[in-house]
């Protein structure tokens, strides 16, 4: 429970696109690209801060790197509120990499250690575990949408509404911190070996198999399209007409994001990791390229299950990171596998971004479509490392 409670906060990451249009107004001179980085530093900073949580939690144990992660977190929020255009970049720093840099402290430790009290239901618990986190953007977007508008509106409580996030954030996490627990040495040991190898795998003997970059590149080609979607669902939204509900479009991914962590994690314990993937990246590559098609009621529609089966990658990869290399160090290692999450929030931005400054020029949000098409062609590129990953494991 307390693991759950401190990822519903982590979740604030996944509203961005409330920010984005007010933020890039104010901050930003109207560059969308220079805003949606903000929200790729906070996505690649929590990759970063994962892998280095892993080994400090072996070390020192989880709970005082969550505590830490809570104060870095909330921190970085809380000084985001002062920043002003004439000093942009510390948006960056503050709400990028310090909010990034304490997430990834709580984020893949608490997997970690909830995943090795319940060995054989790794797919449910990581599910439950990160299913918690995108319920957190269905929890945070009224409140947050509330702040800015006492604080000003749209385009003005941007940044105070950073400092109400930042006291939650540390409040939840640091007491949230003090009620975790590491799994007592020996307990269910036999159960936590690996499924496939039956070797315990330690970092440096992961990055020496060919599994791991198999696993990371996909990693980052699956997600492509979910990080574009949930950074620009609000504004694809209302410049496809739906202004006065866009933030629906931010409430539906954030949903269906929490929805599809739980689903697809339960039924990767049934199907298969890699089996669940090769669907999931199936179902991507198509409905990105339906992103230009559908309009009204139906981007909505559109919205939600882009984040139905985004949320299902972010559940299934740390479980078969589990399989392949085992649970003992799995906090480390999925920190490093994490990086190539980083690394497509950062890709995914800058591409997205890129398109939506040519379709406001343009003003014809259909230019936007050609970041779409390259999610697709990411995700089917992705359902071939699996399908090798999967003969390599055999």
């Amino acid at each position: 429970m307390a693991a759950v409670a401190i990822q519903l906060t982590l979740g604030v990451a996944y509203i961005w696109s409330v920010f984005q249009a007010g933020i890039s107004k104010t901050i930003f001179d109207g560059d969308n690209a220079k805003a949606a980085l903000t929200f790729s530093l906070v996505i690649a900073f929590m990759c970063i801060g994962s892998a280095i949580s892993g080994k400090l939690a072996v070390r020192y144990s989880t709970r005082p790197v969550v505590f830490t992660g809570g104060i870095i977190m909330g921190l970085g929020f809380f000084l985001a509120s002062f920043v002003t255009a004439d000093c942009a970049w510390l948006l960056w720093l503050t709400y990028g990499v310090m909010g990034g840099l304490g997430m990834g402290f709580s984020y893949s430790t608490t997997i970690a250690c909830a995943q090795k009290w319940y060995p054989h239901k790794k797919g449910l618990i990581t599910g439950i575990i990160v299913s918690a986190l995108g319920f957190g953007g269905v929890i945070f977007t009224p409140i947050v949408e509330k702040a800015i508008a006492v604080f000003g509106g749209v385009g003005v409580g941007e940044t105070k509404a950073f400092m109400v996030m930042g006291i939650i954030c540390l409040a939840v996490c640091v007491i949230g911190s003090f009620f975790i627990k590491d799994v007592p040495e020996g307990h269910n040991q036999t159960a936590t070996v690996n499924a496939v190898t039956k070797k315990q795998y330690t970092t440096s003997e992961m990055l020496k198999t060919p599994q791991f970059y198999l696993v990371t590149f996909a990693f980052l080609l699956a997600c492509m399209g979910g990080l574009m979607m949930i950074g620009f669902a609000k504004p694809i939204a209302e410049a496809k007409g739906m202004a006065a509900t866009a933030t629906i479009g931010v409430l539906a991914i954030s949903l269906f994001n929490s929805i599809g962590r739980l689903f697809w994690g339960t039924m990767s314990d049934k199907l298969g990791r890699i089996n669940t993937l090769i669907i999931l990246l199936s179902i991507t590559a198509v409905l990105s390229l339906l992103v230009n098609s559908v309009g009204g009621i139906w981007i909505f529609v559109l919205i939600a299950f882009i984040g139905f089966s985004y949320g299902g990658l972010l559940s299934t990869f740390p479980s078969l990171t589990a399989d392949l290399f085992g649970s003992k160090y799995m906090a480390t290692n999925y920190g490093i596998v994490l990086q190539g999450f980083g690394l497509a929030a950062i890709i995914s931005s800058l591409i997205a971004g890129y398109f939506k400054n040519i379709a406001n020029e343009a003003g014809d949000i259909k230019l936007m479509f050609p970041a779409f098409i390259i999610a697709s062609v990411c995700a089917v590129t992705g359902i071939v490392m699996m399908l090798v990953l999967k003969r390599i494991s055999k």
